[in-house]
């Protein structure tokens, strides 16, 4: 995904496609932050990214009180933490876009129940630390180093959206 420490709006539009769920970080009216597992319903290429997300309850509530989020994606090996801002939107050729069975289980009453909600996540920046080599190197340079005590080889970059 990344070479020589760089991060490209490309490296992280592939690795959020590559994903099914984020971990969802929001912040309470009183500043307690609210992380939720999140099924990604669409990554365009500008790194919006698409929920379908209840429209009750304490994250909808804090998303409508503060739309700053955070992405976050790991792997063995990476990790990948995504900041921007969160808004509802109500487009009903969206949702018939994004929709799939496995959403029902979250909203029984389909694309018409009350509590579905659309909601876009606009990124911001990103910022990528991994390890040479992808998921199973990662894993391995991960253990050799916890056996050795050396650092594991790895690096960081980041990236404005």
């Amino acid at each position: 995904m990344m070479t020589d420490q760089t991060l490209s709006q490309q490296d992280v539009v592939d690795k959020l496609r590559d994903t099914d769920v984020v971990m969802l970080t929001t912040a309470l009216p009183d500043g307690t932050l609210l992380s939720h597992p999140m099924t990604i319903q669409g990554v365009d290429d500008d790194v919006d990214v698409w929920f379908f997300v209840g429209l009750q309850g304490d994250q909808a509530d804090a998303l409508r009180h503060g739309p700053h989020v955070n992405l976050a994606i790991a792997d063995a090996g990476s990790w990948l933490s995504v900041a921007g801002h969160a808004e509802f939107i109500d487009d009903r050729a969206v949702i018939d876009q994004l929709w799939n069975e496995q959403a029902r289980a979250y909203f029984p009453d389909g694309k018409d129940d009350p509590n579905l909600g659309l909601m876009r996540v606009t990124s911001d920046s990103a910022q990528f630390w991994g390890l040479p080599g992808g998921k199973v190197a990662g894993l391995a340079q991960i253990v050799k180093s916890k056996v050795t005590g050396d650092r594991p080889p790895g690096g960081t970059a980041t990236t404005e959206l």
